[in-house]
């Protein structure tokens, strides 16, 4: 069966934002590094995106972690998959995530990450879906889009494990 997907932003949307994404953190970092973290597997292609437009200097580690199953709905339990390769101590830190919904992963990865002693710990996401946090302690420093409570794919986000190739977000039409 076929999924019916709707265009919420387009490609070209989606990439002029990540550019002024990009020209915000160089400004920000003017002078330093960052240290670019980015959240498997659907901040992939957001993060390299993204790095490609900071003209700072940008190193990049992976980690996996989430708090989702083959659904539709954050299952609230996180688990980390893989774990970064190289100690954070004293580097500028810039998370790289896709999407927050609940909040709960970002949360939970802040604390851990937080705890191995980064100069500084930033979060950004392309997408925000601030109607759906379910805790306080997330604050985003960069945000792509704000979207509605809609369930989106493409550009890196998935429906088990579907559509992540597409280069735009869209909505699959009768999801919630």
């Amino acid at each position: 069966m076929k999924d019916k997907i709707s265009v919420l932003l387009s490609e070209e949307e989606v990439d002029r934002r990540i550019r002024e994404l990009g020209e915000a953190v160089s400004r920000d970092y003017a002078g330093k590094s960052v240290h670019l973290i980015c959240v498997l597997k659907g901040g992939a292609f957001f993060a390299c995106e993204l790095a490609k437009r900071i003209t700072v200097p940008v190193s990049l580690d992976f980690m996996s972690v989430s708090s989702y199953g083959a659904g539709t709905s954050s299952s609230g339990v996180v688990r980390i998959s893989k774990d970064l390769d190289e100690p954070l101590e004293g580097k500028d830190v810039l998370i790289a995530e896709d999407i927050i919904d609940s909040g709960r992963t970002l949360s939970y990865l802040i604390e851990i990450l937080k705890k191995r002693n980064p100069a500084s710990l930033r979060l950004c996401t392309l997408l925000d879906k601030p109607d759906r946090r379910v805790v306080d302690n997330v604050t985003v420093d960069y945000t792509g889009f704000e979207i509605p409570d809609k369930f989106v794919v493409g550009y890196g986000l998935d429906y088990a494990q579907k559509y992540r190739n597409l280069p735009y977000i869209g909505v699959i039409e009768g999801e919630e």
